[in-house]
């Protein structure tokens, strides 16, 4: 670990059902840039934060929060933490090593239609900004 500054719980938002036990790895698309295979698997120590991607995660399930555990050395989220923003505001993090599902959330803050519409639209315009570019 590096400067890491979460013992956990950790979180992590999709839509797929998963169940206790299961293993989520690194090598899928990202929700962001379909277009990217990401490197590292990602997660949160903030629950609304794992709710929000999971709202924003691709596909058709019902979007869900699980509690993980990480099975190897984690970082802070460079996507997020100092290459772009001071510190690590949302305490995010992410592993090449699997992250196992250890239980589930359901209590963690859903998002309007109106406010997941205005998410969308924002992550359009970063793919259309270099900046919004994901370091990998």
């Amino acid at each position: 670990m590096t400067d890491v500054l979460d013992e956990g719980p950790f979180y992590h938002g999709t839509k797929a059902d998963l169940q206790v036990g299961d293993l989520l790895t690194a090598g899928f698309r990202s929700n962001y840039r379909p277009e990217v295979v990401m490197n590292h698997i990602y997660f949160t120590a903030l629950r609304d934060g794992a709710g929000l991607a999971a709202e924003l995660a691709a596909g058709e399930g019902e979007p869900r929060v699980y509690v993980v555990e990480p099975t190897g050395p984690f970082e802070n989220d460079p996507n997020v933490t100092d290459k772009k923003f001071p510190g690590n505001p949302t305490r995010s993090y992410r592993s090449a090593d699997p992250i196992r599902i250890v239980g589930e959330v359901d209590d963690w803050t859903r998002l309007t239609p109106e406010a997941l519409k205005e998410w969308h639209d924002r992550l359009a315009a970063l793919a259309a900004d270099e900046r919004g570019e994901i370091i990998n």
